[in-house]
């Protein structure tokens, strides 16, 4: 009962897709086989023995990465990240102990991944490129060229780690500015109800109403026959809940253009969940635009909009403005998806060249 406790409490720390935590354990569970089948038939080689007892701890500190038991302190999807590296790592091993007729067969695979994240200028690549196709005409591989292997996919792993921490960085860096952006709608919301006669959301259209021939018309309701003096008429009209009425309607409609420019993102398979991150960004920027823009209204900086003549009118610019902060959020949808096109990018671009007519081919064993 106590180890089901356990592990209920594990489970509710971990952060992450639950697809990508188990691609992970699974990779390791078939890596960890084949390590012990190499140990088992190269039981006299020292080497491979020591490599091999390497790259079984390497799996071991994934499991202890994805299972938090030392490193509790993860957020979202940095557990998943710090456990692929030590996969990675033991990939690695794995090749480096195996005979050059043993990597021959993974070939395509470790090809895929110097191609996936290494340029096609990359003098690594272009080795790995090369040595690939004199394989596919001889079907040796020499031990120089083995080493060339080895070094190409342990840089194009450096490169795959770089592109995941970037993606990280980016979204820490939107994270820290939505709960900037929180913070300051709310201390507008809450300045807006305890001063609300400080700086109103209302208007004074020249309606011909009453003794003032002038009329006040705030978020939350209007004053058709107010005191003929502005400040005590627009003291009077206000509410406490005009700021915060603004902003709930600029958020709702954030919202709504937060879901409309979800069709642009293009998903990624990292642990970090862009497209969320800059849905909630633009909320918070939805609340601010509709308070600002109202305010650049009330001010006179639209000409012909600085008299607004009903409840209804405002609320209805509320929302334009709330949309509208699309305007600013857009360049960071840009700079996200131009992030995400970049894991892995360099594979899309290259296919290895065909042989050569009339040459012989012999094919991998």
């Amino acid at each position: 009962m106590a180890e089901i406790t356990q592990e209920r409490q594990r489970r509710s720390r971990e952060f992450g897709p639950w697809e990508l935590r188990e691609g992970v354990r699974s990779r390791a569970s078939e890596l960890r086989a084949l390590l012990q089948e190499r140990m088992e038939t190269h039981a006299e080689v020292p080497r491979v023995q020591t490599l091999a007892r390497e790259a079984l701890q390497e799996l071991e500190k994934a499991r202890e990465a994805l299972t938090h038991r030392e490193h509790s302190r993860y957020k979202m999807g940095s557990h998943l990240a710090v456990g692929q590296i030590h996969l990675d790592t033991a990939h690695n091993l794995l090749l480096r102990l195996s005979r050059p007729d043993e990597v021959i067969p993974m070939m395509p695979g470790v090809l895929a991944i110097v191609q996936e994240h290494l340029s096609p200028s990359d003098p690594r690549r272009v080795t790995a490129e090369r040595i690939d196709q004199s394989i596919t005409r001889t079907g040796e591989l020499s031990p120089q060229d083995l080493e060339s292997i080895l070094d190409a996919v342990s840089v194009a792993r450096q490169a795959s780690i770089r592109e995941t921490l970037r993606v990280r960085s980016f979204v820490n860096i939107v994270g820290w500015v939505t709960v900037i952006l929180v913070i300051g709608a709310a201390l507008v919301a809450l300045l807006g109800a305890v001063r609300d006669d400080t700086l109103p959301l209302c208007f004074t259209p020249s309606a011909g109403l009453g003794e003032s021939g002038f009329t006040v018309v705030c978020p939350s309701g209007t004053n058709p026959e107010p005191p003929p003096n502005v400040d005590e008429a627009l003291a009077i009209t206000t509410s406490h809940g005009d700021y915060l009425l603004v902003e709930i309607v600029g958020l709702v409609a954030a919202g709504i253009a937060a879901a409309t420019s979800l069709r642009r993102i293009r998903g990624t398979a990292t642990p970090y969940n862009v497209p969320v991150v800059l849905a909630l960004l633009k909320l918070p920027m939805g609340a601010l635009t509709a308070v600002l823009g109202l305010l650049l209204m009330r001010g006179g900086f639209v000409p012909g909009l600085s008299a607004l003549d009903s409840p209804a009118q405002i609320i209805a610019w509320a929302i334009i403005f709330g949309y509208s902060q699309q305007l600013f959020t857009r360049l960071v949808d840009g700079q996200a998806q131009a992030l995400i096109n970049t894991v892995g990018a360099p594979s899309a671009t290259v296919t290895p060249p065909p042989p050569a007519l009339g040459a012989a081919s012999k094919p991998r064993p």
